[in-house]
C-alpha cells in the first residue's frame, strides 16, 4: 500500500497497490520534492479512463518502473473528477504546448508546481511516434541533473503564457449583446457546415455551446444560430456518437464526421445533452 490507500477517491484506490510510491494532490507532496531536489511526475486521470487503465498496467504497475520513478521523481496522483481545478490549469498547459489533450495527462513539475514537459499516454515501448514511457523519465531526469537552468527558463515561460491567456472579467455584470454577438461571430467561423460541430477532429459533443446556441435563438430570433444548433445536433445522433440501440451518446469522435468513436458514455455529458435535445424540440418540433 502506498500514500493513496487512506483517500477516498475511487480513482486513487485503484493506484493504492501499485509499487509507485504516489502522493495525493497537497502541499507535502511538493515539499517532498523540495528536499530531495527533483522534479515531480503529475498524472491525472479518472476511473472510466480507459487508456489511464492501460498505462497503470503497463507502467504504474511494472516494478522497475516504478523503482526508476521512487528514485528520482515525487509521483502524484489526481482523479480529475475529485479535483477539477487542477486538472484544468494543467489540461491546458498541455493543450497550448501540444496542440492536443486527453487523460492520462503526464505533466513533469518543478518543486513550485510550474510544469515543463507534458504529453498523455506513453506506451511501455516506442511506437506510432511516441516514446516509451521509461525513455520520458530518463530524459527529464537527465534534462533535470545537466540543463536545470535550462528547464527553469522552460517553467517560467510556460507559467507566463498561461498568465496572459486568462480572461480578464471586467466588473460583476452578465455579458451584454456586444459579447454575446462576438461569441456567436466567432462560432461561426469555428463552425464545420459539412459535418457539424465545431473545429476539426478529435469533436466533443458542444454541449453547452449548444445551449448557448438555442438560448441565443430563444432571445433573439436569430435562424443561423438556431441551424447550427440543429444540425449539429442531427448529425450526432444519425453519425454514430448515438447509441442506437442501448441509447446515450459517447464521449467523443476520433474523425470529423462522428464516427470512430471513443466508447464511454460519461453521465455528465448525456445530463447536459439531454437538455440540449429538450430545448431543441421545444424550438422546433421535431421528434
Amino acid at each position: 500500500m502506498n500514500r493513496l490507500a487512506g483517500v477516498t477517491s475511487p480513482y486513487l484506490l485503484q493506484h493504492a497497490d501499485n509499487p509507485v510510491d504516489w502522493w495525493p494532490w497537497g502541499p507535502e507532496a511538493f515539499e517532498e520534492a523540495k528536499r530531495r531536489d527533483v522534479p515531480v511526475l503529475l498524472s491525472v486521470g479518472y476511473s472510466a479512463c480507459h487508456w489511464c487503465h492501460v498505462m497503470a498496467h503497463e507502467s504504474f504497475e511494472d516494478q522497475d518502473t516504478a523503482d526508476h520513478l521512487n528514485a528520482h521523481f515525487v509521483s502524484v496522483k489526481v482523479d480529475r473528477e475529485e479535483r477539477p481545478d487542477v486538472d484544468a490549469v494543467y489540461m491546458e498547459a498541455v493543450q497550448a504546448a501540444t496542440g492536443q489533450g486527453g487523460w492520462p495527462m503526464t505533466v513533469f513539475l518543478t518543486p513550485d508546481a510550474e510544469p515543463f514537459y507534458f504529453g498523455t499516454y506513453f506506451p511501455p515501448e516506442p511506437r506510432h511516434g511516441m516514446p516509451s514511457f521509461r525513455q520520458v523519465l530518463e530524459g527529464v531526469r537527465q534534462a533535470w541533473s545537466t540543463r536545470r537552468d535550462e528547464v527553469g527558463e522552460v517553467a517560467g515561460q510556460i507559467v507566463r503564457d498561461l498568465a496572459q491567456r486568462e480572461i480578464s472579467h471586467q466588473g460583476t455584470r452578465p455579458p451584454g449583446e456586444q459579447e454575446l454577438a462576438q461569441a456567436l461571430l466567432g462560432l461561426t467561423r469555428e463552425y464545420d457546415a459539412q459535418r457539424g460541430g465545431f473545429g476539426g477532429a478529435p469533436k466533443f459533443p458542444p454541449s453547452m455551446v449548444l445551449e448557448f446556441l438555442l438560448r441565443h435563438h430563444a432571445r433573439t430570433g436569430a435562424d443561423g444560430a438556431l441551424q447550427m444548433a440543429q444540425d449539429t445536433c442531427e448529425r450526432m445522433a444519425r453519425g454514430g456518437l448515438y447509441d442506437q440501440l442501448g441509447g446515450g451518446f459517447a464521449r467523443y469522435s476520433f474523425g470529423r464526421d462522428w464516427i470512430g468513436l471513443h466508447f464511454e458514455e460519461m453521465l455528465y455529458d448525456n445530463a447536459l445533452l439531454c437538455r440540449v435535445y429538450a430545448r431543441l424540440w421545444r424550438a422546433t418540433g421535431s421528434e
